[in-house]
């Protein structure tokens, strides 16, 4: 009965989130209590957000609502991340990537399980930009090439 009530709630969770309609997590516990799940709290849709790789973008009314990425989860290696990654640059800073609208802090997550030896110190994404700070400067072209290679393969 408990994997029941909790199918429903994620098919009534992503049926929302396909509406692209609600910017904030309490519009979606509200949402969610409309539909009769009483015991769902902020917290709840928060770790559903997450787990679902739920990110916020701008709608076609250009509000800022929360959405489902492309593939539903983590990325992994055979995710086509590839379609994505519009382009991939520097400039002698910084590793610059753009994505398609919505997309970056999906690709970020990936990106950041990449550690300084990998020659990634850290990321920061927006909606369809990503920066990377690279762990070394001197070998910012390395790091480029083989984050472009990491989209290559997948």
């Amino acid at each position: 009965m408990a994997n029941l009530k909790q199918e429903k709630l994620i098919k009534a969770f992503k049926e929302i989130l396909k509406a692209e309609c609600y910017g904030s997590q309490g519009e979606i516990v509200d949402a969610l209590k409309s539909q009769n799940f009483d015991n769902i709290s902020q917290s709840k849709v928060s770790r559903m957000l997450s787990k679902f790789g739920a990110v916020r973008t701008r709608n076609a009314r250009g509000d800022m609502v929360y959405c489902l990425p492309p593939e539903l989860g983590m990325p992994t290696a055979k995710s086509p991340l590839k379609q994505l990654v519009l382009d991939i640059v520097h400039n002698n800073v910084m590793v610059i990537i753009r994505t398609s609208p919505g997309a970056a802090q999906l690709i970020a997550r990936l990106l950041d399980s990449l550690s300084q030896k990998d020659g990634v110190l850290g990321t920061i994404a927006g909606d369809d930009t990503i920066f990377i700070a690279p762990a070394d400067v001197s070998e910012i072209e390395d790091l480029r090439q083989r984050v472009e290679d990491l989209f290559e393969n997948v």
